[in-house]
């Protein structure tokens, strides 16, 4: 998983961007179901639209913001706080 400053040319600022590997939102997903008591045993595939996902990119707009490692990144300007 790579953060780093969005390309976003929006007045607000650049946002920032979260790319992560297919595997990566595998167990993203798997964290998600178990916050709400799904537990998923054994071999699995996700596909979207069908597709075997593979590497995607999560964008956060410039109001929002990201913490990495205890340090908070913001949309508006894409770098550390």
């Amino acid at each position: 998983m790579k953060l780093k400053k969005g390309s976003g040319k929006t007045i607000y600022g650049p946002g920032v961007l979260i790319k992560m590997t297919g595997d990566e939102v595998a167990v993203a997903i798997d964290a998600y179901l178990v916050a709400h008591n799904i537990i998923v045993s054994g071999p699995r595939t996700i596909t979207m639209g069908k597709k075997l996902l593979k590497d995607t990119e999560i964008y956060i707009d410039p109001s929002g913001s990201v913490i990495e490692k205890g340090i908070r990144h913001l949309g508006r300007t894409g770098l550390p706080e």
